[in-house]
């Protein structure tokens, strides 16, 4: 009777989340940049991924490196810019100069990766392309589509979760609240720039294997 009633406990602690009242704590909207969502705007169920605190560690800005293919990256928006830059030189990008090198880019993080990959996407531009590449393997940029980049952010996003537990314990703490972003929409609408929402599927994922 005893064990029962102590797995019917572990049971109920699973699902009884309680969440950290700072998540939500008004911040003034003086001050704060033009593209920011902050946390006191949150919905009825809701939560920001705010920079602010831990949650920010859920972005793809965040310092969280990761070995994806037997590379390291140090950071998924290092990882996301990268492959706007040429692998090689037969590759058609390196008709044009760049910056940097893509191998230089994926050890970027926030907004110096993010500004790196500005430039790429001028560079698209120029050359009148649409794709990114990875091992060689063009994709579709942006598509509404689930296509080869998704899979490859989610692919990315699942080795950030391993091989960093401090990310594994933030993104399960926030049990079943509806993730938002810390920043108003941009113009692509594919699924994979929607990081809140793959990172709630791979939230379910993570909590379907608990016993």
């Amino acid at each position: 009777m005893l064990k029962f009633l102590l797995l019917i406990l572990v049971s109920q602690s699973l699902y009884a989340f309680t969440y950290p009242e700072h998540w939500w704590t008004p911040v003034p909207r003086e001050g704060a940049p033009s593209w920011e969502v902050l946390p006191q705007e949150a919905g009825p169920g809701e939560v920001i991924l705010s920079k602010r605190n831990e949650l920010g560690i859920l972005s793809n800005f965040s310092a969280t490196p990761f070995l994806l293919d037997e590379v390291n990256y140090a950071s998924v928006e290092g990882f996301w810019q990268m492959m706007k830059y040429p692998e090689n030189t037969e590759d058609l990008r390196s008709t044009i100069v760049y910056p940097f090198t893509r191998e230089q880019v994926s050890q970027m993080t926030a907004f110096t990766a993010k500004d790196a990959g500005k430039i790429g996407e001028q560079k698209m531009q120029e050359l009148g392309i649409d794709w990114v590449t990875y091992q060689g393997t063009r994709m579709t940029y942006c598509s509404v589509e689930r296509g080869l980049h998704y899979e490859l952010i989610k692919r990315a996003m699942w080795e950030k979760v391993k091989q960093n537990e401090e990310v594994k314990k933030i993104l399960l703490m926030t049990g079943d609240l509806i993730l938002r972003p810390d920043h108003h929409p941009e113009g692509c609408q594919a699924p994979e720039w929607k990081y809140y929402d793959v990172w709630m599927e791979i939230r379910s994922e993570l909590q379907a294997k608990i016993p």
